[in-house]
């Protein structure tokens, strides 16, 4: 059995011009209310973010990403105080200005490794919730040949080390796990890990699925990410079935139903 979750619903708010899906490139008060109407929709969280992590997107400087996402931060909080927010960043410097803001997680691509004072900021701040994801590669190169022997085993191999480490160096708040779909991985690659989810729930922890409107979806169906929110949902039906605890989405409302319909289906098997 799965984890239990801190939230189901994480919905994706860039504060970013070049991340891959236009449709979630949103500023300043365009972001704030659509943060709103994401909750409004079913959204459990919210993780903002202020650098794309395309592959080959550029990096912006540290002080820019914290000019994006801290005034919508703050913006949702004033409205919506208990909202739980995650700041999507692989940077301590941006990670400690939003826990300070008022960001209850931090949403890492890196685990830890492009900034090796994130996990010494995050003991600072007891309490803070932290996604650890897998990636091969920098954002630069790492799509340019990611190899594996046997992507799910390394993936789960990796996540279960990481994880351990963090504990080891004293880090007691919540703790998710990302299998990091497109990040280091080709086609087959995402599927090959995605047919392994169930070996991967089985580790201690929570484990987020971020799939919407990806590559590895709108590549396989020929299409582009504006018109994969089919088939982002056929692959957050499959994920759930397989124990997912959290879907990291574009779409909150068609996540959300999904969920529920999901959750009807196995509540009926076990009546």
């Amino acid at each position: 059995m799965p984890s239990k979750a801190p939230f189901q619903i994480l919905a994706i708010l860039n504060a970013t011009p070049d991340s891959f899906y236009s449709g979630s490139r949103y500023f300043e008060e365009a972001a704030i209310e659509r943060g709103f109407s994401m909750l409004d929709e079913g959204a459990d969280a919210l993780d903002i973010g202020g650098q794309s992590t395309r592959p080959g997107a550029d990096l912006v400087s540290a002080q820019e990403e914290v000019d994006r996402v801290i005034p919508i931060i703050e913006g949702i909080l004033k409205e919506r105080p208990s909202v739980a927010i995650s700041i999507d960043t692989f940077r301590s410097s941006v990670a400690k200005h939003a826990l300070l803001a008022g960001a209850t997680w931090v949403n890492d691509i890196s685990f830890g490794e492009d900034d090796p004072g994130m996990w010494p900021m995050l003991l600072e701040h007891p309490g803070t919730g932290y996604i650890g994801m897998h990636k091969q590669g920098s954002i630069a190169n790492m799509q340019d040949s990611p190899h594996y022997q046997d992507v799910g085993l390394e993936v789960s191999q990796y996540l279960s080390n990481k994880a351990q480490a963090l504990r080891l160096k004293g880090f007691e708040g919540p703790l998710v796990l990302d299998p990091g779909f497109g990040f280091g991985k080709t086609l087959n690659h995402n599927y090959q890990l995605f047919s392994q989810l169930p070996a991967l729930v089985e580790l201690p922890y929570p484990i987020l699925v971020g799939v919407s409107r990806k590559s590895m979806i709108y590549k396989l169906l020929g299409t582009n990410p504006e018109h994969a929110l089919n088939g982002s949902t056929a692959l957050h039906a499959l994920a759930l079935q397989m124990g997912a605890g959290i879907l990291r989405v574009h779409d909150p409302k068609e996540a959300k139903e999904t969920w529920r319909l999901v959750q009807a289906v196995v509540h009926a098997q076990g009546l």
